[in-house]
């Protein structure tokens, strides 16, 4: 498991999210929870690109930033659920505003973000 060499800086608000989000599929596996999709099958499904031990490790520390709870159920083979906490359900109007500010902003967020890829 990765031990953290340096504290981190949580002097602000933006610390501290930042802290909290840092990882790439963070953002998008609060809002596929939000959406109803809970099992780590379906989280699977919805990013393809991810593979389930990051997907599980990020699950697992949005669980331990008190974001989402896990419930396991005690049958074979186990089937396990995420849902939001109610401190989870916070983020989610930030998130949509985020997502909105990203659809209104496309065209040119995509240019940049290609032109620095071809450089």
């Amino acid at each position: 498991m990765y031990e953290r060499k340096t504290l981190p800086n949580l002097n602000c608000g933006l610390d501290l999210i930042g802290e909290v989000l840092y990882g790439k599929w963070k953002i998008r596996l609060l809002w596929f929870i939000s959406q109803g999709h809970q099992r780590p099958s379906e989280l699977q499904r919805k990013i393809p690109d991810a593979t389930r031990r990051v997907l599980n490790i990020q699950l697992n520390e949005l669980e331990d930033h008190e974001l989402i709870t896990k419930k396991i159920y005690p049958v074979m083979p186990p089937k396990v659920e995420y849902s939001l906490t109610d401190f989870g359900k916070t983020l989610i109007p930030v998130i949509s505003a985020l997502g909105t500010w990203g659809d209104k902003n496309e065209e040119h967020l995509r240019s940049v973000i290609l032109r620095r890829l071809e450089a």
